[in-house]
């Protein structure tokens, strides 16, 4: 089991610490443009709306896409669509940072750069699920979803979105300069893997016909599995209440908290903070107590901590219950995704890995467009004050999913070889949500 007590530590390996150092260097570009966007955004418009719908725009690939994506993996070299994705996203960054620097930008155009980005991190998602599981060793899942998680959150939320304000202060153009480097270098990264990435051989004469019948094939796995089933529902209601708070963050600390660029960059990095934290105390958590209970606990935690924020007073509060909010949420990711990589056979990795995650990426849509709304409606408040009965709602499902155990992985799930890149096999079992 790969949550079993007293696991033997064992190296990650020197692919795995490559893969690492993609997403983090990737991931500091991500959190300057995390914090440019909705920055720029908001210099354009004040309409609530029309900043969500700017968030909306670039998720919304991962709902349409997201299904396709994962047969893409499923069929392609998984590490060829990594670097491929990577440098064309570092074209588009590049591109956006020349139409800011010539004061060219509109509300359509930005939300139309988003959508490019989405579709290349919805390819790229895909492509992710079974990277990671293909490298690191059973017991190590969760230590190495732990790390990956925990440096995409140093570099992008704690480093990448103060820094993102910053430069933006000086010059609009500068985050999203530094964001085309970054995709550019983790392109480099990702193409100096070594070893076959393809899922499996290419056997039929068509295999784009097939590839659309392969869609379905995630779908139907995710909906025959009760536990699975029921943890994608949880996080498709987390993600949109969180979906829908990021979207109105940037309006909420400068309107009602009264805080500056930076001050609403520094509160996205409380988040961070928080979710280092949760990321690095996830692995010793889920050792000693289970996985059922870390994730009773970490979904209770997130309800309690949405209203907190809602109702802070001060941005010092906001930022103290963000940062507990970071923690629980990032103990939930780990050991869900951990969970989901020990369950899900090698072969559906990328189409139940997405179809996983069209779930996920849908209520991370409608819930930006919905919090747009209620906050034009109702209140910038008003959201997390919802969001918090919604997430209370998603922590009883989590406790139903908890109290049934955590089952062994079924055959064909990762307790089986791959071929690694010495030619040799080597058991494993098994993706970021990055």
């Amino acid at each position: 089991m790969f949550l079993s007590r007293g696991s033997t530590r064992t190296k990650l390996g020197p692919d795995f610490q490559r893969v690492w150092a993609s997403v983090t260097v990737s991931s500091l570009g991500d959190g300057m443009r995390f914090v440019a966007l909705p920055l720029l955004a908001a210099q354009l418009t004040s309409d609530p709306r029309q900043v969500a719908f700017v968030y909306v725009a670039e998720q919304l690939p991962l709902l349409l896409f997201g299904l396709l994506s994962g047969a893409i993996a499923d069929r392609f070299d998984r590490r060829r669509i990594l670097w491929v994705v990577d440098a064309v996203r570092a074209v588009i960054v590049g591109v956006l940072a020349v139409a800011v620097a010539v004061h060219a930008m509109t509300v359509l155009l930005l939300a139309g750069t988003g959508f490019l980005l989405g579709l290349g991190q919805t390819l790229y998602n895909g492509a992710w699920s079974g990277v990671v599981p293909t490298l690191v060793a059973s017991p190590d899942l969760t230590r190495a979803n732990a790390r990956l998680q925990s440096g995409s959150l140093i570099t992008d939320t704690l480093l990448g979105t103060p820094l993102g304000a910053l430069l933006f202060g000086v010059c609009a153009t500068l985050p999203f300069a530094v964001d085309a480097v970054s995709f550019a270098a983790a392109a480099v990264l990702a193409l100096t893997l070594s070893g076959d990435f393809r899922p499996r051989p290419q056997t039929t004469p068509n295999p784009w016909r097939t590839l659309l019948d392969d869609t379905t094939q995630g779908v139907r796995w995710l909906w025959q599995q009760p536990l699975l089933r029921r943890l994608c529902l949880t996080s498709g209601i987390t993600n949109f209440v969180g979906g829908g708070l990021i979207a109105i963050l940037v309006l909420y600390a400068r309107q009602t908290l009264g805080l500056t660029s930076l001050g609403f960059a520094l509160l996205v990095a409380s988040f961070a903070i928080g979710g280092v934290a949760g990321a690095l105390a996830t692995p010793r958590l889920s050792a000693r107590y289970g996985t059922p209970r870390v994730l009773r606990l970490a979904a209770g935690v997130t309800a309690g901590t949405a209203v907190a924020a809602g109702a802070a007073p001060s941005g010092l509060i906001a930022g103290t219950c963000i940062a507990a909010y970071g923690a629980a949420n990032l103990a939930w990711n780990v050991t869900a995704v951990s969970l989901r990589q020990a369950l899900v056979p090698a072969h559906l990795l990328g189409r139940v890995g997405m179809a996983y995650q069209m779930v996920i990426g849908g209520g991370i849509t409608l819930g930006a467009a919905l919090t747009g709304l209620e906050a034009d409606s109702f209140g910038l408040r008003a959201p997390f004050y919802i969001g918090g009965a919604l997430l209370l709602a998603a922590s009883l499902i989590s406790m139903r999913s908890a109290s049934n155990g955590t089952p062994t992985p079924s055959r064909g799930s990762r307790v089986h070889t791959v071929r690694r890149r010495t030619g040799d096999t080597q058991a494993t079992e098994p993706e970021h949500d990055r």
